[in-house]
């Protein structure tokens, strides 16, 4: 069986150089390419014949790597966070154009995806929820893609539950967080942390949390295996690695 031909992109960073070891060690994956910063990403996949091409790079240059990927009839798998809905449209239409795939996650971490599936489902019955996402503090982005992910799988959940509406002030501006629909969020970057997130519901009398704690980058190898092995079985845009399971 012939082997799938994977660039990373973004191999000199925390992420990147893990997937470039999760990827050697895999009888059906050959790493074909190493791309960074200063690398021309477009020369790099023409020479390698890279099939998929892996980017863990910066939330700035997120859009443009994509592109040049699926301009250049590979297959994506994006682990960058800070993707708009904007952008998605716009990549949907390239993998279209260019008859090419695209996943992009917002986590690779298969018990995060699981938080999310389950904090959609406590949704349906606890009517208030709170969403606290803690990361390392070199992380560009915040809230994190995986709160915003979790938030949207709520709201989709819940448009027809009816919830009390809340009073509340702020003496000191943002102290509640910011907000996706009329989710609080509230991203925590400290030193020591990888990748956490806990998920608060309130109903009478209880809270429900629900949490996720990835303590090694590790964790999100899997995820992006199993990602890289069903991109080319996938049609066009998969937004979110839940959809793969």
């Amino acid at each position: 069986m012939a082997k799938i031909k994977v660039l990373v992109n973004g191999a000199k960073g925390k992420m990147g150089s893990e997937s470039v070891a999760a990827v050697l060690k895999e009888a059906d994956l050959e790493l074909v390419g190493q791309t960074d910063i200063g690398d021309d990403l477009a020369k790099a996949i023409q020479d390698t014949k890279a099939e998929v091409v892996v980017d863990f790079t910066h939330p700035d240059s997120a859009i443009k790597n994509t592109k040049t990927i699926l301009q250049n009839k590979s297959h994506a798998v994006v682990g960058t966070t800070g993707l708009s809905p904007n952008n998605l449209s716009e990549i949907k239409k390239l993998c279209s154009k260019n008859k090419v795939n695209c996943i992009v996650a917002p986590n690779f971490a298969i018990g995060a995806i699981l938080m999310m599936k389950f904090a959609k489902d406590a949704a349906h019955y606890l009517p208030q929820v709170e969403i606290i996402e803690l990361h390392h503090d070199q992380k560009a982005d915040a809230p994190s893609g995986t709160a915003i992910k979790t938030a949207e799988l709520i709201l989709d959940d819940r448009r027809n539950v009816k919830r009390p509406a809340v009073k509340s002030s702020e003496t000191i501006k943002c102290v509640r967080g910011g907000k996706i629909g009329d989710i609080h969020i509230h991203s925590v970057r400290l030193q020591g942390l990888v990748a956490h997130q806990e998920v608060i519901f309130g109903g009478v009398g209880q809270t429900l949390k629900i949490r996720h704690d990835s303590i090694s980058r590790a964790s999100f190898m899997p995820g992006l295996v199993m990602a890289i092995r069903k991109v080319k079985k996938v049609k066009g845009l998969v937004y979110g690695l839940e959809n793969l399971l």
